[in-house]
């Protein structure tokens, strides 16, 4: 079995929020993108919030990201993971990502965002027992995921619960309309 290895993060000088997955599926690393599946919706609620849709270019959906203080990463750094469901992830050969060092890097960051509940798992288990103090006032959501397997919610909903979610703190965000 072969390791899955994630993407360094995606993130600039003023991340205010930071969402988190798992890890890249086969098709993300494929794609060299972060949620490369076309049928994530992902891309598609970005582009509803923030007018980064699939229908830009990816650098162009990455830097409209950055510029509304989003950040993207996963919470593990590698895992065997023989498919693309994070089912699919071996827990026992998992490593989480650095986010102590990431934390204080990124001092603004106020709100960690989890696209689903093993995103959020994952981070409870592995990273929050080895965090500082300190970062337990950053405020944490778990969110809907935007897999194509996780069906439970219709895509309307899930904008609404993204956009709830993340609208306190991107509300400066206004020079496209979008966050208001």
């Amino acid at each position: 079995m072969t390791v899955t290895s994630g993407f360094p993060p995606l993130v600039g000088p003023g991340a205010r929020a930071l969402i988190l997955g798992t890890l890249p599926s086969r098709r993300s690393i494929a794609e060299g993108q972060y949620y490369g599946h076309p049928r994530n919706a992902f891309w598609p609620i970005m582009g509803k919030l923030l007018g980064a849709g699939r229908e830009l270019p990816y650098a162009q959906r990455t830097e409209r990201l950055v510029e509304a203080g989003v950040a993207v990463w996963d919470v593990l750094a590698a895992s065997i993971r023989p498919g693309s469901m994070d089912a699919d992830i071996d827990v026992a050969t998992a490593r989480a990502n650095d986010f102590e060092s990431f934390f204080r890097a990124y001092p603004q960051i106020r709100l960690v965002c989890f696209n689903g509940r093993k995103a959020e798992a994952l981070f409870h288990s592995m990273v929050v027992p080895r965090l500082e103090t300190r970062f337990n006032a950053l405020r944490y959501e778990a969110l809907p995921s935007t897999s194509p397997a996780y069906a439970a919610i219709g895509f309307e909903d899930k904008v609404e619960r993204w956009q709830a979610t993340l609208r306190d703190t991107l509300i400066e965000h206004s020079d496209r309309g979008e966050m208001k």
